[in-house]
C-alpha cells in the first residue's frame, strides 16, 4: 500500500551522499524541530570509483539513521547516463505526488560533477510538471495521484562555490552532519585500497574543505557553522527582525 506520509522537507539529490554533504545540517535541524523530512536519491551511485552500489545503499541507510529522516528511497536512475526526459521526470513526479513536500532541496545549479547540474534541471522541471493536472500518474497500487507542486525549491552548494541566496545556521547539528557524511566509509576520509583507488573525495583534505565551507558560511552570519542554498525565485520574509 502506498505511504500516506506527507513530508515537510524532501531532499532530492542525484547520488547517495549528496544530501548529507549539501544539506545534512538542515536535515538534522528540521528533524529535531519535529518536521517530517525525507531523502530521495536519484541514482545508486554505481559509477563511483570506490565501493559498490550495494555498499552505497548500506551506507545511505546508516546515514539516514544518523540524520533521523522519516523516509529514504532510491529511484534507481542510471548514474552518469540519466537524462532530463519523460521517464525520469515521471519517476520524480510520482515521488513528489506521493510525499507532497512543502520544500524540496536539490543539487547545485552547476558543479564540477556534470550529474549535479543535470539533476538540478531534471528536478526543477519535474517540480513544475508535478503541479499539472493533465499529467496523469498512479501510485504503486494503481490509484491515481493528485497533482502537487512544492512551494519552494532550493539548491545546495557543492564543490564549486556559488554565492548563496540564503544561509542557515546549523551549528548545533554540525557533528550530526559530519557523522552522516562519514557513514560513507568507502567514499570519504579513507585511502584504504580495499575500497578502490584513491579519489578526489577520499582524500582527507576533502572533509577539511567541507568543514571550512561550513565555517566560512557561518562566519558570514556570525555563527559557527552554516549551510548555503540558492533559489531561482525571490525569497520573501514576513518579519525583518527574525533575520540574523
Amino acid at each position: 500500500m502506498e505511504s500516506t506520509l506527507k513530508l515537510d522537507l524532501l531532499v532530492m539529490t542525484v547520488h547517495p551522499d549528496d544530501a548529507e554533504l549539501g544539506a545534512g545540517g538542515v536535515i538534522a535541524k528540521y528533524v529535531a524541530a519535529g518536521k517530517k523530512v525525507g531523502i530521495i536519491d536519484l541514482t545508486r551511485g554505481e559509477l563511483g570509483s570506490r565501493g559498490t552500489a550495494e555498499t552505497r545503499a548500506n551506507e545511505a541507510k546508516n546515514a539516514a539513521e544518523i540524520l533521523g529522516v522519516h523516509v529514504r528511497e532510491n529511484l534507481g536512475l542510471a548514474d552518469g547516463f540519466f537524462q532530463n526526459e519523460k521517464s525520469s521526470q515521471l519517476a520524480i513526479i510520482k515521488a513528489l505526488r506521493k510525499y507532497k513536500p512543502e520544500i524540496v532541496i536539490t543539487n547545485a545549479i552547476e558543479d564540477r560533477h556534470p550529474d549535479h547540474g543535470r539533476a538540478n534541471k531534471l528536478v526543477y522541471d519535474s517540480v513544475f510538471l508535478a503541479g499539472l493536472q493533465k499529467i496523469e500518474t498512479s501510485n504503486d497500487s494503481g490509484q491515481s495521484q493528485e497533482q502537487h507542486r512544492p512551494r519552494l525549491l532550493l539548491e545546495v552548494i557543492q564543490d564549486r562555490f556559488i554565492q548563496p541566496d540564503i544561509v542557515i545556521d546549523i551549528t548545533p547539528f554540525w557533528n550530526i552532519k559530519k557523522q552522516s557524511i562519514l557513514a560513507y566509509q568507502t567514499q570519504f576520509n579513507s585511502t584504504d585500497p580495499k575500497y578502490g583507488p584513491a579519489t578526489y573525495i577520499s582524500n582527507p583534505t576533502f572533509m577539511k574543505a567541507t568543514e571550512a565551507r561550513a565555517l566560512e558560511l557561518g562566519r558570514n552570519i556570525q555563527v559557527d557553522y552554516a549551510e548555503g542554498f540558492t533559489s531561482r525565485k525571490i525569497l520573501g520574509v514576513s518579519d525583518l527582525f527574525e533575520l540574523i
